[in-house]
């Protein structure tokens, strides 16, 4: 069933005019077809790209290898960085980048466990950046990211509608 903050933050892009296109690791795709599945998805979501693996966020988003290697492909840095550059490639209002940890064997750390979601978004010039810490199975991180991401977005509508405006 789809989550009802993802309804209400469809519906209110939609109503506000505004686009948004995301870059996504750790959701692999689960981010855009959730927002896909909404009435509004038509005027609202402008596309996502998939970049799971480091060397597609290094060969198509073009993330500089030292980044990835500095700061590891699920991070803050890395996850802004995928954001920025998302922006070249798809055309939209607003730009959400997600990476993370959702199960073992990345670059879990104590200080970054496994259920890490790091979350960047670009509202044309103003820039937002979250990090959270899930519990549950794989798929719980993931749509527990998700709605993350819309409650995140519909926080910063008043700002990107502003930033639209002008």
């Amino acid at each position: 069933m789809l989550s009802q903050i993802v309804l209400d933050c469809s519906k209110a892009l939609a109503e506000q005019g505004l686009t948004v296109a995301f870059a996504e690791s750790a959701t692999a795709g689960r981010l855009a077809a959730e927002f896909s599945l909404c009435p509004e998805s038509g005027s609202v979501l402008k596309g996502s790209l998939v970049c799971y693996d480091a060397s597609l966020k290094e060969n198509i988003l073009r993330v500089p290898p030292e980044m990835l290697r500095n700061f590891t492909p699920e991070s803050a840095e890395v996850t802004q960085e995928l954001a920025h550059r998302l922006q070249t490639f798809i055309p939209a209002d607003v730009h959400v980048a997600v990476t993370g940890l959702t199960t073992p064997g990345g670059s879990e750390s104590p200080e970054k466990p496994v259920g890490t979601m790091f979350i960047h978004a670009f509202f044309k010039t103003k820039s937002v950046a979250a990090r959270d810490v899930f519990s549950g199975s794989a798929e719980e991180i993931v749509l527990q990211t998700i709605d993350r991401i819309a409650r995140l977005i519909l926080e910063e509508i008043p700002s990107a509608v502003n930033i639209h405006q002008q």
